[in-house]
């Protein structure tokens, strides 16, 4: 931690705003980009999810909002819909000092039609992802004509997933005059390239985005040389079950072998569940609800469906397929061991992968990775499984219905069966909400929201499997 933001030129409001939200002090990477995105200035940052780089720029561009216009004047891209959404919270909770801004998401897997009628009433910032972004565009739903600030944030993700000519597209409907704000976890030549067509005398500056051995343990687990996937699977397992991590990610290459192995840990009677590109939108709110308020302990995901995913005190990942990107490999394992906590990472791989971990051994941030060993050294525990102490209640009403959390709260404390302290998170969307409850209470939270109002209307209320429905 750094300055405190008292330093800046803010309002204070803001900076009351800051305080209310436990900001005091900047991280580096807000001490470096804030000075200069205050003063207008383009820049290119090399800052990983994690390091408060949200909080740098969303603090610049509403900064430089007009309430009174409600032209768009903030745009931020993003390469998925959770970090799209993840973005839009932490904005409209930095702005909550300034009356009536509004925060529209613009992401796929979304009607057109709700999009478009939000925008017809104007809207102050607009984060959201390429291809939807284009797609408004191009229905000329969407006027960029205004915009003082854009943010290109994980560019390097998004080109990785060829937005390319998206976001060319994009940026050409914006003014030259604009201030663009370029967050990248890595400087490959194509953000080089970038930057040159779209900034001005851009500012460069690079946060540590590496992790040390201090804060991460790394170990590597030979499975032998049957290339089986079982035998991956079984690795993976059996570190689950020898270190009963409270929550863990494990990293799969491909959108099949995510699912295969999420379906061999659920077999073996682990709470475990799949996020990939192919579920829908309200799938991942499912799982990514349920992983986040510890409902579910172990969340099997591909790079792409996990970017943006940002859970605080993550204990372990584990590679159960080795990344072939290098830089992928730090992203991964960077997921935990954050903000002073340690962490681990394990990682299982063929002995015909042996050349990979060889690679990504030899890199001197990993110099105090352990020495690698056979899966068989590993004791597993047969006897005991990891179950999630809460688990998640389902409500067919959300925002549409304003619904707030203290009106799901008081449903079930009405009448002193169900204690507050029975109670964890509890996230509010459009058309649903979720509430995480102790597991030896479920049943009667369930009677409870089947015998009570909220908001004076009938909800349907079930009780979330271990893996997404689609009913």
């Amino acid at each position: 931690m750094t300055d405190a933001f008292t330093t800046l030129n803010l309002a204070p409001e803001l900076i009351e705003n800051l305080n209310t939200l436990g900001y005091t002090s900047m991280t580096e990477v807000q001490a470096q980009a804030l000075p200069i995105a205050l003063e207008g200035g383009d820049l290119i940052a090399q800052a990983k999810t994690g390091s408060g780089k949200t909080a740098a720029f969303g603090i610049a561009l509403l900064n430089n909002i007009n309430p009174r216009d409600f032209g768009t004047q903030a745009l931020v891209l993003c390469p998925t819909r959770e970090l799209s959404t993840q973005v839009a919270t932490e904005l409209r909770r930095l702005a909550r000092y300034m009356p009536n801004i509004k925060i529209v998401v613009l992401c796929g897997g979304q009607p057109l039609g709700p999009q478009i009628g939000s925008l017809e009433h104007g809207a102050h910032i607009i984060v959201g992802t390429p291809g939807r972004l284009k797609d408004h565009l191009e229905k000329k739903t969407l006027d960029l004509v205004r915009t003082r600030t854009l943010v290109l944030d994980e560019a390097d993700r998004m080109l990785d997933m060829g937005f390319s000519e998206d976001i060319d597209f994009i940026i050409g409907h914006t003014p030259q005059s604009r201030q663009t704000l370029l967050f990248s976890a890595t400087f490959p030549d194509d953000i080089e390239s970038l930057s040159a067509r779209y900034q001005r005398s851009a500012h460069r500056i690079t946060v540590d985005s590496g992790h040390t051995g201090a804060s991460i343990t790394q170990q590597f687990f030979s499975c032998g040389v049957a290339e089986k996937e079982d035998l991956r699977h079984a690795a993976v397992l059996k570190l689950l079950q020898h270190y009963r991590p409270e929550s863990c990610v494990v990293f799969c290459n491909t959108r099949q072998a995510t699912a295969d192995c999420a379906r061999y840990l659920s077999n073996a009677g682990l709470c475990a569940m799949p996020l990939h590109g192919e579920l829908e939108q309200r799938e991942r709110d499912q799982v990514l609800i349920q992983f986040r308020n510890g409902s579910c302990q172990v969340l099997v995901a591909t790079d792409v469906a996990a970017r943006g995913l940002d859970i605080e005190d993550l204990p372990m990942v584990i590679n159960a397929d080795l990344p072939r990107d290098l830089e992928v490999y730090t992203h991964r394992i960077g997921r935990t061991g954050r903000a002073g906590n340690t962490g681990m990472a394990m990682s299982v791989f063929f002995e015909n992968e042996r050349f990979r971990v060889d690679a990504l051994r030899s890199r001197p941030e990993n110099a105090d990775a352990s020495n690698i060993q056979p899966i068989a050294v590993v004791p597993a525990d047969h006897s005991k499984l990891m179950t999630p102490a809460k688990q998640t209640l389902s409500i067919s009403g959300g925002r549409k219905n304003k619904i707030r959390p203290g009106d799901v709260l008081g449903a079930l404390t009405a009448d002193g069966v169900i204690s507050g302290d029975n109670i964890g998170r509890i996230d509010i969307l459009e058309h649903a909400s979720y509430v995480a409850i102790d597991a030896k209470v479920v049943k009667l939270a369930l009677q409870q929201l089947d015998n009570r109002r909220i908001k004076g209307q009938k909800f349907k209320v079930r009780l979330c499997g271990s893996s997404p429905t689609r009913d």
